[in-house]
């Protein structure tokens, strides 16, 4: 029954550049080939900037770690290629129930509507995550994976980084325009630059244990509060791939970690959750403490933090990875139009304004979620208690149950990259937002909304066919999109989510987000928002 598995290995291979002594200058170069070094070499690639990733291991990750991974990031990943094969493997689902000892407490659905590619959620193992990533990476031109590369120092001039690399044949040297710093909450890459990294440090103790078993339970998040099998704490189930389970369980301030991880002790918590009677083995297991804190700012020079180098928060709401992708994709196309010449230095600052915003939006959530989840004093615990017994019979009080608020993205609303809206809209693609996707046809084929824009600058148009097909702010171009003519809305989803009455019009970011929006198209106004939007 025991999951098979095969960690791949993975070449280490001496650069042209370290045979010769003679240091290469490169676009970019990435600390860490996890899932965000990984996600940011394929958008980087995709974009066209020459990018190295290093890495001093030489497979992907060991145990599943990571699991979940929401809409937004599953819809970056399916713009960069890989976005089917990681659904098609993944398990998916979005119904969660909440359990408060042994009675549902509450439940909630994170996709109630239809009419989007992706699903709400996939539970996936994260080597199977980097094995993928990898394996598209293989088809891209422009990147290099390096392998068995230690980054140990840096040192940055005016218009570049040198970097100090370790590898099984000694040390070297490289040069990089950017540094992006995927090297996780422990990163070196943070120490080197004397960057701040503070928070709050939470000194509960949990178990994670991923079991192989065969079960009909069905596909949701179950989350227990104070239940028979392990009172006075909490637990979690949910499925992964290859009938591999993923079971946490609280184990409080003063377990010791080394005994917690033992089989014997393991094992017995395992059984009084499923029952003396399944089968089951166990694959992998891990103990875990977490903080909730950040990097004091994204951006140092020519060095910039994504993903647990830039922020760590706890892993109820699965907001780690999901949060990293989201940085990524923030960052690549601000990085492609600096390295170009065609937007100032200043769009870079704009990743640390929009993606510390998010951050700070995460740690606060994440932070709830644990007082929430772990109560700190006998007030706060009767608190809770009362909340989960109300929620099973009043909907007043199920706003109020945090089993850990699942991860959605955080709407720049405040950035100084918007337009700010001068007409009355419907719904929720304020500037700032990003889009939600739709089913739409082109050329008589039927798709998705988000697969037709892409992941350039776009104007997006309903009703009638403006003459203009192009708004250019120097060598910045967005084209023109008409729905109902370069995008058919068959289904009248579309303009209902965007509230695209006659005339209405949106100007899109490259990471498919909204830049500004007015009830008629207006070429002046958008191209004073596309400069705008590019910090011009």
């Amino acid at each position: 029954m025991l999951n098979t598995y095969r960690y791949p290995k993975f070449a280490y291979v001496r650069s042209d550049e370290q045979i010769s002594g003679k240091p290469r200058r490169h676009q970019a170069v990435v600390i860490g080939a996890g899932p965000i070094g990984l996600t940011a070499a394929l958008d980087f690639a995709y974009r066209g900037i020459e990018t190295v990733v290093i890495d001093d291991s030489d497979t992907v990750s060991i145990g599943s770690r990571a699991v979940c991974y929401a809409k937004r990031p599953l819809e970056v990943w399916d713009r960069l290629g890989c976005g089917d094969r990681l659904v098609a493997k993944g398990v998916s689902w979005k119904v969660g129930k909440v359990f408060f000892r042994d009675r549902l407490s509450y439940q909630f659905d994170l996709l109630p509507e239809a009419d989007h590619k992706m699903p709400a959620m996939i539970n996936l193992q994260q080597y199977y995550l980097e094995e993928y990533l990898i394996a598209e990476l293989a088809k891209r031109d422009g990147v290099e994976l390096r392998w068995k590369h230690k980054l140990l120092s840096l040192k940055q001039a005016d218009d570049h980084v040198v970097l100090t690399v370790e590898t099984p044949d000694g040390v070297f040297a490289m040069e990089a325009d950017w540094v992006i710093a995927c090297d996780g909450a422990n990163s070196d890459t943070r120490r080197m630059v004397d960057a701040k990294f503070t928070g709050q440090f939470f000194q509960d103790r949990f178990l994670i244990a991923d079991v192989v078993m065969k079960a009909s339970f069905p596909t949701e998040r179950w989350f227990w509060f104070d239940p028979p099998f392990h009172r006075n704490q909490s637990a979690l189930l949910h499925k992964q791939a290859d009938d591999v389970w993923r079971l946490d369980f609280q184990l409080g301030w003063d377990a010791d970690p080394n005994e917690e991880k033992k089989p014997e002790k393991i094992i017995p918590r395992v059984r009084a959750m499923l029952g003396d009677d399944r089968e089951f083995e166990l694959e992998w297991a891990s103990i875990y403490q977490f903080a909730c804190r950040r990097v004091d700012n994204f951006r140092y020079g020519r060095v910039l933090f994504a993903g647990d180098a830039a922020h760590q928060v706890s892993p109820f709401g699965a907001r780690g990875a999901n949060t990293g992708v989201a940085d990524i994709d923030n960052l690549a196309w601000k990085l492609k139009l600096v390295i170009d010449g065609d937007a100032p230095l200043s769009l870079i600052d704009s990743y640390n304004e929009e993606r510390a915003f998010a951050a700070d939006d995460n740690l606060l959530n994440s932070t709830r979620s644990t007082d929430f989840i772990t109560p700190k004093s006998p007030a706060s615990r009767r608190f809770r208690d009362a909340v989960l017994e109300l929620a099973e019979d009043n909907a007043f009080a199920r706003p109020l149950v945090n089993s850990g608020r699942l991860s959605t993205p955080t709407p720049y609303l405040h950035s100084s990259l918007n337009t700010p809206d001068t007409a009355p809209f419907k719904g929720r693609m304020a500037p700032g937002t990003n889009c939600d996707d739709a089913p739409v046809s082109k050329d008589g084929r039927s798709g998705w909304f988000l697969n037709g824009i892409g992941g350039g600058f776009v104007v997006l148009t309903f009703g009638g066919g403006p003459e203009v097909r192009e708004i250019s702010f120097g060598k910045i171009r967005a084209r023109v999109a008409v729905v109902g003519a370069d995008l058919i809305d068959d289904k009248g989803v579309l303009a209902g989510r965007y509230d695209g009455r006659p005339g209405t019009t949106y100007l899109i970011r490259p990471d498919q987000h909204v830049a500004a929006r007015w009830r008629d198209f207006d070429p002046g106004k958008i191209e004073k928002a596309l400069a705008r939007a590019v910090a011009a």
